[in-house]
């Protein structure tokens, strides 16, 4: 079992499922999205996953979109965002950062010293959501080589075989998404998507998942609502929080977000 694997494994024998928040670093400076961090890992949040911004984030929706673009006024570094992360990770020993990213930045600081780097500051996991695995093989053996898990995605209407086959390539956790399309709507706001022969009712898509699966099962995209999250326990171990916590920061700061983590998970 990974590092990342075993941590849910431990944390999941007392809650009944586990919350991530993401963070855009750099957003709306570098500064205050580590204090942001720092605070929601005082709060208790189980994990979080910091996006290093890049320009043009495919997967994420407006709210995410616009914090990128922000973050990007600033000139930043993947080095030093690695080693304020390690940091973090030293200071809050009971939580654990994932990082996320496009494959671009990455590339281009290399990602073999990508993967050596962010596990020598203790991040368990890396996302890159537009590196598909067949095109993976040197960043997988990066990953394998220094003991960090390569994150990979689902969606609703990923082919059951292409489901099939990366849920079974899944260590650390399995993320899924809720929903088709961009981060940020509510599961609720898909009616449009509900004549798609591709969508499935969540349950039945995670219980498919399941029966391939044998890491843990994240579970992201449109989530808003205790009720949405009450709905996963049993059936995920971790719920994703972004563009509502998002959103709940930028209307009142830190207080409106942890006002929101609570509502959500206490």
């Amino acid at each position: 079992m990974s590092q990342l694997a075993a941590f849910i494994d431990k944390k999941r024998q007392t809650k009944p499922i586990l919350s991530m928040t993401h963070v855009v670093y750099g957003y709306p400076t570098v500064q205050e999205s580590l204090d942001w961090m720092a605070r929601l890992m005082k709060e208790g949040v189980d994990f979080i996953e910091v996006q290093f911004p890049f320009s043009d984030p495919v997967a994420d929706g407006p709210s995410i979109v616009a914090a990128c673009h922000k973050a990007l006024e600033q000139t930043l570094d993947v080095e030093t965002c690695l080693a304020q992360l390690g940091k973090l990770a030293k200071d809050f020993p009971e939580s654990r950062i994932v990082l996320m990213s496009y494959l671009n930045p990455m590339y281009r600081f290399g990602l073999e010293k990508f993967a050596k780097r962010a596990s020598e500051e203790n991040i368990l996991g890396l996302i890159l959501p537009d590196l598909p695995i067949e095109q993976a093989v040197d960043y997988r053996a990066a990953c394998e080589k220094y003991q960090i898990d390569p994150v990979w995605l689902v969606t609703p209407v990923t082919p059951k075989d292409r489901l099939a086959m990366l849920a079974s390539q899944a260590n650390g956790f399995l993320y899924c998404v809720a929903r088709s399309g961009v981060t940020g709507h509510s599961v609720h706001e898909d009616k449009a998507h509900e004549n798609n022969h591709h969508t499935t009712s969540l349950d039945n898509y995670l219980a498919e998942i399941k029966q391939h699966a044998n890491a843990p099962i994240g579970v992201g995209f449109g989530l808003r609502e205790r009720a949405q999250i009450e709905q996963l326990i049993g059936k995920a171990d971790i719920a994703i929080l972004g563009s509502a916590l998002l959103d709940a920061y930028n209307r009142g700061g830190q207080e409106e977000g942890i006002k929101l983590i609570n509502a959500l998970f206490h």
